[in-house]
């Protein structure tokens, strides 16, 4: 089964791929393209530009789940309004399904297990591994 995970920041969406076989052995899957930046969220071109680069991106690389880190809704850590605007797009693709994770779920999961990160994994790619490893 392939996975995906995503974190949102700023205006990107950062993609991780990999997949899961029956086993529960995964294996990182180094695509390409790792991000998807949406260049100005009031432009709607720029966003029918967005949403069908992550369609593409889902069809083309067979992914068959997205797991999107929630990002909170209020205070010092709250994510900025393009994020969400991405979440919305994203969780509206007809490819397959995604589930939001939260935050404490993610750490929880990163205390509990000793994760080795693949050396083909950018810096900037953890938090959606993570994400996705996390509800996986």
């Amino acid at each position: 089964m392939k996975l995906c995970g995503v974190e949102l920041k700023a205006n990107n969406a950062i993609f991780s791929v990999f997949e899961k076989n029956d086993d529960d052995i995964v294996i990182y899957i180094d695509l390409k393209i790792k991000k998807i930046t949406l260049d100005d969220d009031e432009s709607f071109e720029d966003i029918k530009t967005f949403s069908n680069n992550v369609n593409d991106f889902l069809k083309d690389n067979k992914i068959e789940k997205v797991f999107i880190k929630k990002r909170a809704k209020k205070g010092n850590f709250a994510g900025g309004a393009v994020t969400f605007k991405m979440e919305g797009i994203i969780q509206l693709n007809d490819i397959c399904d995604v589930t939001l994770v939260s935050s404490q779920s993610v750490n929880s999961f990163e205390k509990k297990n000793m994760i080795e990160f693949p050396k083909e994994l950018k810096k900037y790619q953890e938090g959606a591994y993570l994400t996705a490893l996390a509800a996986a």
